[in-house]
């Protein structure tokens, strides 16, 4: 299988997580956002969103990250990262759903004004912007903390897609200075999740300082 990556996306994250943890060779052909390749004809006939990730398993092409980490975990026989019954599998499902819609995209919008667009010389936050992405964040993120409150893991009490879906959304926390600090149960939660082998094995390169 190949998988079309960068190594600084949190949605290519959360594939790479799942690939790791379930011992899945993956064939990465890295897309380098910063020059636009995603934008390229080339690129484009493969995901028209012109986004990553995107696997490529013999031809069947299968973009959006929660969708190809559900189609990897119900290839590997045995995996215990997403749940055979239909409560179980609901439920993590669930906190897919409720990660793209809420968390993600408060996390997004901090990220790309304040780590991408430093990284890529597009000038300085938008405050605008940023003000908008701590609004979405403190909307989000009381949801996930009060939830996670004497939970080890975020359903199912056990590691499943849902914790590597919603930790990719913190990966660049320091960097995209996510406001992490009024939520403790988020950060206990996201130091068990840091210490997975699967985490520490997927980890970009360190971003570079102004």
């Amino acid at each position: 299988m190949k998988l079309y990556f960068h190594p600084m996306s949190g949605n290519s994250r959360r594939v790479l997580l799942v690939a790791t943890h379930l011992d899945i060779p993956l064939e990465r052909i890295e897309v380098d956002l910063t020059t636009g390749k995603q934008r390229e004809t080339s690129y484009l006939g493969i995901n028209p969103n012109g986004r990553v990730p995107v696997l490529d398993d013999d031809g069947f092409v299968l973009w959006e990250s929660r969708a190809i980490m559900l189609y990897l975990a119900e290839k590997t026989p045995g995996q215990t990262l997403l749940p055979s019954d239909a409560r179980g599998r609901a439920d993590v499902n669930r906190w897919l759903f409720w990660c793209s819609a809420h968390m993600s995209q408060a996390a997004t919008v901090l990220v790309l004004e304040n780590f991408v667009k430093q990284r890529t010389g597009r000038g300085p936050p938008n405050p605008t912007e940023v003000a908008r992405g701590e609004a979405l964040f403190a909307q989000a993120a009381p949801v996930l903390d009060s939830h996670l409150a004497g939970r080890t893991w975020v359903t199912q009490d056990r590691l499943t897609l849902a914790d590597f879906s919603l930790a990719s959304s913190f990966a660049l926390a320091g960097p995209a200075r996510l406001p992490l600090g009024d939520y403790a149960n988020i950060r206990a939660w996201l130091g068990r999740v840091q210490e997975l082998e699967a985490w520490q094995r997927t980890a970009p390169p360190a971003p570079s300082r102004a």
